[in-house]
């Protein structure tokens, strides 16, 4: 399996981005795909996670209400739109597979990770 994340960038406080996860080398009908992010200098968190099959999701609550988690199936591609983006929601983002149809959120259940995007707030 092979991740592939992009869509990283600069964007002001109060804006909007949405980062890419290409998916290869798997049939993922039978995954959950999730996105965690590591901020300068702290652990890497869990943002969201989505169950390929059916759709379920699961968010972290700092980002509840803000950013979306979803996939398109044609294209083996999982995304993270993210809206109102502040100063503290800088981070490199990842994303992350593993087989199975539990929304886990340790990284320790995960067991394939793309390269990570970054995702700068100027405020």
């Amino acid at each position: 399996v092979q991740l592939q994340a992009s869509g990283g960038g600069l964007v002001q406080a109060g804006g909007s981005l949405r980062v890419s996860c290409g998916a290869s080398g798997g049939t993922f009908s039978s995954y959950v795909m999730a996105w965690f992010r590591q901020a300068p200098g702290k652990e890497r968190e869990f943002v969201a996670a989505i169950r390929w099959s059916g759709g379920s999701t699961s968010y972290a609550d700092s980002v509840k209400g803000r950013f979306t988690i979803s996939r398109d199936n044609a294209k083996n591609t999982v995304y993270l739109q993210m809206n109102s983006l502040n100063p503290e929601d800088t981070a490199v983002y990842y994303c992350a597979a593993r087989m199975g149809s539990m929304l886990y959120k340790s990284e320790s259940n995960y067991g394939y990770w793309g390269q990570g995007t970054l995702v700068t707030v100027s405020s």
